[in-house]
């Protein structure tokens, strides 16, 4: 079925192809990838679009000697498929299986674990200059998107590698798209230099013009100097930003043409100082369908092949934040909405519907969007930021100097709390509680399921201070257990009386707290569960009682141990100098890999049966 790609088991064997022999092997891949990503389900599109340019990659350059830095890393399937794990694909993203982005511990070709956007070319600059500290001599790429290179650090880097001059190849893979299209100056600029295609041709002609025998060094240097002038000239000025940071830009290059890729990759590793390629790919090629919908097929399920139809689901979480937060717009004008490139996944591609004048994409920049919703609200508004939790710890500063010191009221929706699944550990939210739980001025909030995350939102209008709600991934539910009125600031509710046990869960784990309880009455234990909705304040008035009339405090939450919704029970405890024992049950201390959500729930000691099982226990 893979005639050309059956014959690849490592990088050497392209090497050894021809172009034409690469373009088949290519067609290969693109089967291949469609058929082993509709069965696990992973990153499709962008992994489609970059198939020319890693075989191109692998072709010129001699990995792992030469080092490959992806950023994000879910466009990397095609270079693991080269480097020997085509036959792992089975297990892509699925428990104790192949990772979905890059992992050192998995080969040696992949250099460095991604899977947060934006790193790899200060990743990559720090390896060049560790190269030539210690006097070693091989090539150094970092492979970056449109959207990736947008983000602060990724534009801290490009100023660094021009300052240190490092022999580095940055390549820009560009397809106007990360997720969700892509937003911003940077974005437009880009789309101007695709506009003006005859940037490459007009340096490839003054450099035949200008070429000279080497005859000297003080000749060459002149030479040089006046070549960099005159195509500094000729070069239109949207395309100046890359050499005016001190780095040599080539572009824009047919992201799908194997030759042209090669040649110029030949040209690129064989220049002095840092070079940058702009090549110019489209997202899902090969296949109609996430040709047609690249942002439908960025991140998929199983899906049928053939009509090219993906699973439908039921409402989401996110997708209810998004709806709600337009219900309370209608009613409050001073509302917006802010997204850091990922309006689609945090519901907010609604709201932007709804009131595109009150919504705000800042693109991959969670440290702007934090002290930028600070700034709206100190002028009168009120902000929500929606933002995934292990995105937002990059903006942990912020949050504290900006929104928390200066105690103005924004509203963190922070989705993807607790354990996500198939992304793994770059992507579990899995610190939120602990991060959030030191910081003065600051209302964190957890609902047992969607009904109450609504209340929640309704109650942060009313604080003039920071709030966040930290909510799960996955499909709206509703537990149809305690209380559906307005909420009080601080106040816990008892969901269910029992004897000897008291559960605090917080968040997720009240479901789970909830089911644990129903495999313990057939040990004829009935533990009383109650809903413990704030990280802080916490219920102070409840708590007292509780400790006194209980043996056993456990306390459940999806998020790591230490520091977490179970120390600040532990330190309230304390503080009071109550004598009983405590358990908290919570994630382990340890970073947790990728797998569906209660399979991994099942290894950590999460699930409803080993909650109940540690139960018992006591």
């Amino acid at each position: 079925m893979y005639k050309y790609l059956n014959k690849v088991n490592s990088p050497k064997d392209i090497k050894a192809m021809s172009v034409e022999e690469m373009d088949l092997l290519a067609k290969d891949i693109r089967k291949f990838l469609v058929k082993s990503v509709s069965n696990t389900g992973g990153h499709l599109a962008s992994n489609l679009g970059v198939v020319e340019l890693t075989l191109a990659l692998h072709k010129v350059f001699d990995s792992p000697e030469d080092k490959i830095v992806w950023d994000v890393g879910h466009q990397s399937y095609v270079h693991k498929i080269v480097t020997g794990r085509k036959n792992d694909f089975t297990s892509l993203r699925q428990f104790n299986g192949l990772s979905g982005f890059p992992k050192e511990n998995e080969s040696p070709h992949d250099i460095f674990d991604t899977g947060h956007s934006s790193t790899s070319i200060s990743v990559a600059t720090g390896i060049a200059c560790a190269r030539d500290i210690k006097n070693e001599d091989y090539s150094v790429i970092s492979v970056i998107g449109d959207g990736s290179i947008t983000g602060g650090m990724a534009l801290e880097a490009l100023n660094h590698l021009g300052y240190v001059k490092k022999n580095m190849i940055v390549i820009l893979n560009d397809n106007e798209m990360s997720i969700d299209k892509n937003v911003g100056g940077m974005s437009r600029h880009l789309s101007s230099i695709i506009s003006n295609s005859t940037v490459n041709k007009v340096k490839d002609e003054v450099e035949k013009l200008l070429s000279i025998t080497s005859t000297g060094n003080a000749i060459s240097k002149t030479a040089n100097k006046v070549k960099d002038s005159i195509i500094g000239k000729f070069i239109p000025q949207e395309c100046a930003l890359f050499d005016s940071l001190g780095i040599k830009y080539y572009g824009p290059i047919d992201g799908h043409n194997t030759k042209e890729l090669i040649d110029i990759l030949i040209k690129a590793k064989n220049k002095k100082g840092p070079v940058l390629l702009h090549v110019i790919t489209k997202k899902g090629k090969g296949y109609k369908f996430a040709e047609e919908k690249p942002d439908k097929y960025h991140g998929v399920s199983k899906f049928d092949i053939r009509t090219g139809v993906l699973p439908s689901s039921n409402k989401s979480i996110s997708c209810a934040v998004g709806e709600k937060l337009i219900d309370m717009a209608k009613k409050n004008e001073n509302i917006v909405a802010i997204t850091a490139a990922m309006p689609s996944g945090t519901g907010l591609n609604l709201f932007e519907k709804v009131y595109p004048n009150r919504y705000y994409d800042v693109g991959i920049a969670e440290q702007h969007a934090a002290t930028f919703s600070a700034g709206l609200a100190k002028n009168g508004l009120k902000p929500y930021f929606a933002v995934y939790s292990s995105f937002l710890q990059r903006a942990y500063d912020q949050v504290i100097h900006d929104i928390c010191i200066t105690n103005k009221p924004v509203t963190l929706l922070i989705d993807r709390a607790g354990i996500v699944g198939n992304d793994g550990e770059t992507h579990h939210g899995m610190f939120d509680l602990s991060y959030l739980n030191s910081v003065p001025n600051i209302t964190v909030m957890a609902p047992k399921d969607t009904r109450e995350l609504e209340l929640m939102m309704d109650l942060s209008l009313d604080i003039n201070a920071p709030v966040a709600i930290r909510y799960p991934r996955g499909n709206s539910y509703y537990l149809n257990k305690g209380s559906y009125e307005n909420i009080n600031i601080g106040q816990y509710e008892v969901l269910e009386e029992g004897k000897d046990t008291v559960i605090l869960a917080i968040g997720n784990m009240v479901k789970h707290a909830l089911e644990a309880s129903e495999i313990l009455l057939n040990e004829d234990i009935k533990p009383t569960i109650v809903n413990a909705r704030f990280l802080k304040p916490i219920d102070e008035t409840l708590l007292h009682k509780l400790v006194k009339e209980y043996k056993n405090i456990v306390t459940i939450e999806d998020n790591i141990i230490t520091g977490g919704f179970g120390s600040r029970i532990n330190q309230f405890i304390i503080d009071n100098g109550y004598d009983v024992k405590v358990t908290n049950i919570g994630l382990p201390e340890t970073f947790i890999p990728h797998g569906s959500p209660n399979e991994i729930y099942d290894s950590i000691g999460l699930s409803p049966n080993c909650i109940a099982d540690k139960i018992k226990s006591l």
